[in-house]
């Protein structure tokens, strides 16, 4: 509270002196934080890239300070992926949990961390991967007000590092555009804005066929008739290509051919690891033989909705915009 009040003090002391106003234009309904030498600066409207005032290392963009900022989202997505070959109808496999494979820290921006017993659960609630959320502004898509990591579970269900907590994020309670990504999936963002609070987790569910995603066929959709993330990004270039440039499946051969544990330089090896070229999260990565990865890809490019002439050079591209 302390410090709080020495920042605000500052800002206020600042201001007058160098006779600042705020402009219509720059007022938003977004927030967010910012760190600047071990000091949290959180803020509730203003535009958040503009910088107003530095010193040294320390930037600080205009808004107003609040100390309540936190909405509660419950997200629900499935990854194409471990839903191909299903152990049990309408859960995700969880391979990757049961050998071992996941890593407590998360592979996404925030380098969030988890005890390694989370992983110890069964079951519906067993965890599948790290997933990636994003709240994006009201009144600009492409503008990201937070991310964060979470756990993705056998059901669906996304929780926080506990395995077990609904996602708590920092921002304003306000509408926002929700994404959901994953390493090797291409993302999905809902159409049209959500309404997040502080007081209740909010339900989004990218499984349901009838929840409208943005763009066309954001997503696959399952024979069971519920939607999952395509799967296919390999180079985590945001798209899923068969044949031509940077192709995904070029990516799955490299892999293969330098794992050091393939002597022969065999195309048929499975590499074994935490692998964005592992597609269906099996815990192995395989070129070429059965139960290789290669045919996901090719499946999803010769299958997709709008590649009318089943051409093999046709790139899937994630409708998720890119974001500033």
């Amino acid at each position: 509270m302390k410090a709080t009040l020495s920042i605000l003090s500052c800002l206020l002391l600042v201001a007058i002196g160098f006779g600042q106003t705020i402009e219509k234009f720059s007022i938003d309904s977004g927030g967010a934080t910012a760190n600047a030498g071990g000091i949290e600066i959180l803020y509730t409207i203003g535009e958040v890239n503009v910088q107003e005032l530095s010193a040294g290392t320390n930037q600080v963009s205009e808004g107003f300070i609040n100390g309540s900022m936190k909405i509660k989202i419950d997200p629900k997505l499935f990854l194409q992926g471990p839903l191909l070959n299903p152990i049990s109808d309408g859960l995700m496999n969880d391979n990757l949990r049961q050998e071992g494979y996941i890593p407590t820290t998360s592979p996404y921006a925030d380098l969030a961390t988890c005890n390694a017993t989370v992983f110890n659960v069964t079951g519906n609630n067993a965890i599948v991967d790290w997933i990636w959320i994003e709240l994006r502004a009201a009144n600009d898509n492409q503008k990201l007000v937070n991310g964060k990591s979470g756990l993705l579970q056998r059901d669906g269900d996304v929780v926080d590092v506990d395995g077990v907590s609904e996602i708590i994020m920092t921002a304003a309670p306000t509408n926002y555009f929700v994404v959901v990504k994953h390493r090797n999936h291409l993302g999905a963002m809902s159409d049209s804005t959500i309404a997040l609070n502080e007081t209740t987790a909010t339900f989004v569910d990218f499984t349901n066929s009838g929840f409208s995603t943005f763009g066309n066929h954001a997503q696959v959709i399952l024979s069971s008739g519920d939607t999952a993330l395509w799967a296919g990004d390999t180079n985590a270039m945001n798209r899923i290509r068969f044949l031509g440039a940077d192709s995904s499946i070029s990516t799955i051969k490299d892999l293969v051919l330098a794992d050091p544990n393939n002597g022969f330089e065999s195309i048929s090896y499975l590499s074994l690891g935490y692998f964005n070229t592992d597609l269906d999260l099996s815990r192995g990565s395989k070129y070429t033989g059965s139960g290789n990865d290669t045919n996901i890809v090719r499946d999803n490019v010769l299958s997709h909705p709008s590649n009318g002439f089943g051409s093999p050079t046709y790139t899937i591209i994630e409708t998720v915009p890119a974001n500033n």
